[in-house]
């Protein structure tokens, strides 16, 4: 309940309450971008200051360690699952978007753990960066895979396969133009503006340690709560926008959109009690377990998997997952990892 009274989630609500009422309410676009920009420069700051204080103990090795195993067994598990229900393509996406991390949700539950006595290790930032990419390759690798076994270099638009609606991609029709090269969407994947920010920050924090901490205080401290609330305002509108399109999906897809996440945290939740990391810690790793990215991976889907249907792999990450993260998921996981992982 703590969760849903903090003002930056109550922001949240605001927007989405004023979204739905098609008000007029909005944050310019520089605005959002500056805000989003700010938020991920003061997290890696705090997250570098943190490494450079506590270095890298082992337990941040092993966390870092489960993030990638996480990051390369969600996405593998949701195409074997969502290829039964979808076709390929669209299971190809919603896979990668799955399989990726929303940076906002870690930033959110980062400041409530923080508050909550349970600052995470700043290793976890670096473990959030390392998350982004691989379901993107793993995505990349098996469309190129799909491709070649239909001897099409697309998965055309055609008819509609067994469970799947229509109107979606399957691998029957003519090509209809590839996407881009494999190596040029993952390099414009890993060198992502705000995430290369991010690691530029998360090496600064660590090198300029003490002193650089106490220089940028108020900037990743005093500021960081109020632009946060104001952020998550915006992403309020966003979402509302996002909901009708929710609506409209499979209610196969709406469930995976909704218990997908659960399971991945409890996955989470189980790796992070065999390694022995702390809650802070654990809470992290199951919230960047049961996001899904928004952002950077359905911005290169648009290259790598032209096919695949936009409105489902944003739709159902940004309509129903990310505000069900913000507005239960966080101190669901938080709860969950210190019944489980107290000390």
């Amino acid at each position: 309940m703590s969760a849903l009274l903090d003002p930056a989630v109550l922001f949240f609500a605001v927007g989405l309450v004023a979204g739905l009422l098609r008000s007029d309410l909005e944050v310019p676009a520089p605005v959002a971008r500056f805000l989003s920009l700010y938020l991920l420069m003061a997290l890696g700051l705090k997250g570098g200051f943190a490494l450079s204080a506590q270095g890298l103990p082992a337990q941040g090795l092993a966390a870092i360690g489960l993030a990638l195993l996480l990051a390369t067994g969600v996405p593998l598990a949701g195409w074997w699952l969502l290829r039964r229900v979808v076709a390929p393509a669209d299971a190809l996406g919603l896979a990668a978007a799955y399989g990726s991390v929303s940076a906002v949700t870690f930033v959110t539950a980062h400041q409530q753990l923080e508050q909550a006595g349970l600052a995470p290790g700043g290793y976890m930032t670096a473990a959030m960066v390392l998350m982004e990419s691989p379901a993107l390759l793993i995505a990349l690798m098996l469309r190129q895979r799909l491709a070649a076994a239909s001897a099409s270099p697309t998965l055309a638009w055609a008819g509609t396969p067994p469970g799947a609606g229509a109107g979606v991609a399957t691998l029957a029709g003519p090509p209809t133009g590839g996407g881009a090269p494999w190596w040029r969407t993952l390099r414009e994947a890993c060198t992502h503006g705000p995430q290369l920010l991010l690691l530029g920050a998360l090496a600064i924090g660590v090198v300029s340690g003490a002193t650089g901490q106490a220089v940028m205080k108020p900037f990743t401290g005093d500021l960081f709560k109020g632009l946060l609330a104001f952020f998550l305002l915006d992403m309020g509108v966003q979402v509302a926008r996002q909901l009708a399109t929710a609506r409209r999906a499979s209610p196969w897809l709406l469930a995976y959109a909704v218990l997908g996440p659960l399971v991945h945290a409890a996955l989470a939740l189980g790796l992070a009690w065999l390694a022995g990391l702390g809650p802070g810690d654990g809470a992290l790793l199951m919230v960047l377990a049961a996001s899904a990215s928004y952002i950077v991976v359905p911005a290169a889907l648009r290259q790598a998997v032209p096919e695949a249907n936009p409105a489902l792999y944003l739709g159902l990450p940004l309509g129903v997952t990310f505000p069900l993260n913000l507005l239960a998921g966080i101190g669901l996981y938080t709860a969950a990892a210190q019944a489980v992982l107290q000390a």
